[in-house]
């Protein structure tokens, strides 16, 4: 599989910003079903092998669940202070959680697991997020077995289909727009920034 013309410049920019922690979160825009925009922060959990789609994780029992079942396309905004690029990433999104039928999707969802800190795999035990505030002891729970994701654990994939690439150095900067044709190739256009 040939990888995206864009996935050199966001590696390259992860990178050159990899001693700056924050530099794995970036915000996802998605549409609630009232029409209304949700964004968030969320984590990169690296690249879906042998494809561009970026990996995120994100707990069942969520809001932007039931707005991802609604409207499956996302906007996700990236920027790296250090190198001073921007990357807006629009795409759709895909849900792999217990059910998925999809062994790929699975073993996908397996290796993030087992990839997470046992901090972060307990938070998949934590009471349900958005409600009423638990008492503390709810939330003081055994770290969940490494290789067996919790059933409200899902892994959420961004399938990007439009890059918008922005490096903000020189004056003028330079900016890149990639497209995804229906061949799976990728056109290029540098635009006006």
């Amino acid at each position: 599989m040939t990888l995206a013309p864009w996935r050199t410049h966001l590696s390259g920019a992860l990178h050159r910003n990899r001693s700056l922690v924050y530099s794995r979160y970036f915000q996802l825009a998605t549409v609630r079903q009232d029409g209304t925009p949700a964004n968030r922060t969320v984590v990169f959990r690296g690249f879906q092998e042998k494809c561009d789609r970026l990996q995120i994780v994100t707990d069942d029992r969520s809001a932007k669940i039931v707005q991802i079942q609604h409207n499956t396309h996302a906007e996700a905004c990236w920027y790296f202070p250090k190198t001073r690029d921007q990357f807006r990433l629009q795409g759709t999104l895909e849900i792999a959680n217990f059910e998925s039928a999809d062994e790929e999707l699975q073993a996908a969802r397996r290796q993030v697991w087992e990839n997470l800190s046992d901090n972060a795999r307990s938070g998949f035990a934590w009471p349900r997020s958005g409600e009423v505030r638990s008492p503390s002891e709810a939330f003081e729970v055994d770290p969940p077995n490494p290789k067996t994701p919790l059933d409200s654990f899902c892994l959420l994939l961004l399938d990007p289909y439009c890059v918008d690439f922005l490096t903000l150095r020189g004056n003028p900067q330079n900016r890149w727009i990639y497209d995804r044709q229906p061949d799976g190739g990728w056109t290029e256009r540098e635009v006006n920034p």
